[in-house]
């Protein structure tokens, strides 16, 4: 009777009552992105509303079945979960279907298919908290380090070879849990410097980038002058950027696929090709824009009526959103999706164990990327790099694993008085 209680009371209803609100609003959309008048029942499994309703209704019962899980075994369970996933990863390579480019599904037959990517975020969220809970465990010290960016770099080279460059970055967001943990900020300062480095090198004459990156290092250097430590560091860094400058060009030219090279040229302003490469995003801004205050309210968006988007009720969902609901609307979500991510990590500083912290940081992280680089990218902000609006964006494989990386958290957090992990 106390263990009923306990699974009634406490429970976080109020980041559940979140997840239906995101679910619902959504299922709403895919219905108005790709509606049909020949089939307008929500759960006509013809269309991709129907499945999306079948996807939230399974997502519920995941959701509640992981509620009513031992919170001890998720700990114990981490590392064959994320074996599982990582064979799955290496099946998908195998005997995965091609779609638009990326062999990432398991055909499942009638239409529906699995994403084992999608799954490796939640398995790597778990296993990485499962390492860095373990004692004597510093991610300040090489060790430690070199074995967690392995937990997060198995997946992101397996996912790479699909190739699935959305998923495998977002992969890059568990650098944040890292943070959380202890690794200097100094290191993500050196990430954001690399980044920078790599659009200005890409903008302007590479000599120009490091004629300007060495005046600005010498006028560092000599303003420390009397620290001689810290006048190495600056050369150190000085050297590695310029080596990093004149392999830009390589990595721009012999790494990227060239539809990734127009989509980042489109972005900087470089190229500008509206009926091309750049047609999506042009109508994505279009359709946004065309919503001003208020929307032009539900199932009335003619961008989204007449399909000048691809991809409407996935990567682009955000852009009936915009349309429908109007920037009023898109407050609303966006509203939405902040107080879901404040409210994540209140869970994760409240808890009691260090495996149940870490991995609350990762559901953050994880979600965070997602929202930031799918509005992102419809609005012109980041390349169109094509990953998912947790909880809104079409697919049964996108949605099962954030409920499955939320309700975790969730079910950790309704136990975190009853006991403490290793």
């Amino acid at each position: 009777m106390n263990n009923q209680r306990s699974f009634f009371f406490n429970v976080d209803w109020l980041t559940v009552f979140l997840f239906l609100v995101l679910c619902s609003f959504g299922l709403l959309n895919i219905h108005s992105a790709v509606f049909d008048a020949k089939h307008p029942d929500f759960f006509d499994l013809d269309t991709n509303y129907g499945k999306q309703s079948l996807y939230v209704v399974s997502a519920i019962v995941i959701a509640s079945i992981i509620l009513l899980l031992e919170s001890r075994f998720l700990s114990a369970l981490a590392p064959a979960i994320y074996t599982i996933t990582t064979l799955l990863l290496v099946l998908v390579l195998v005997i995965g279907r091609n779609v638009g480019g990326n062999q990432a599904w398991i055909s499942l037959g009638g239409g529906f298919r699995l994403q084992p990517s999608e799954f490796a975020k939640f398995a790597t969220c778990l296993m990485l908290a499962r390492y860095l809970s373990g004692t004597n465990v510093k991610v300040t010290e090489l060790k430690s380090f070199a074995i967690s960016a392995g937990i997060i770099g198995l997946p992101m080279l397996l996912i790479m070879l699909q190739p699935d460059v959305g998923s495998t970055l977002v992969f890059c967001s568990l650098i944040l849990v890292l943070y959380r943990e202890g690794l200097s900020p100094y290191f993500l300062i050196t990430i954001a410097l690399f980044i920078f480095l790599f659009i200005t090198a890409i903008l302007y004459n590479p000599i120009y980038v490091i004629l300007g990156l060495v005046a600005v290092g010498g006028f560092l250097m000599w303003g420390v002058k009397r620290n001689r430590k810290m006048v190495l560091t600056l050369l150190a860094g000085i050297v590695m950027s310029v080596i990093f400058i004149f392999c830009v060009k390589i990595i721009y030219t012999k790494v990227l696929q060239p539809h990734q090279k127009v989509r980042i040229d489109i972005i900087l302003g470089i190229t500008k090709d509206l009926k091309g490469k750049g047609y999506n995003l042009n109508q994505s801004k279009i359709a946004i824009g065309s919503g001003k205050m208020w929307g032009k309210g539900y199932l009335h968006g003619t961008q989204t009526k007449y399909s000048f988007v691809p991809e409407q009720s996935t990567d682009f969902i955000f852009c009936t959103v915009g349309e429908e609901w109007g920037f009023a609307g898109s407050v609303v979500v966006l509203g939405t999706y902040l107080f879901l991510l404040l409210r994540i990590i209140t869970l994760a500083e409240r808890q009691r164990s260090p495996f149940s912290r870490i991995y609350g940081y990762g559901v953050a992280s994880v979600i965070f990327f997602h929202v930031m680089i799918n509005i992102g990218m419809t609005i012109g902000l980041v390349p169109v790099i094509g990953i998912p609006l947790p909880f809104i964006s079409y697919g049964g494989s996108s949605l099962w694993s954030f409920t499955i990386l939320l309700f975790i958290l969730i079910k950790l957090d309704s136990n975190r008085m009853g006991m403490i992990y290793a």
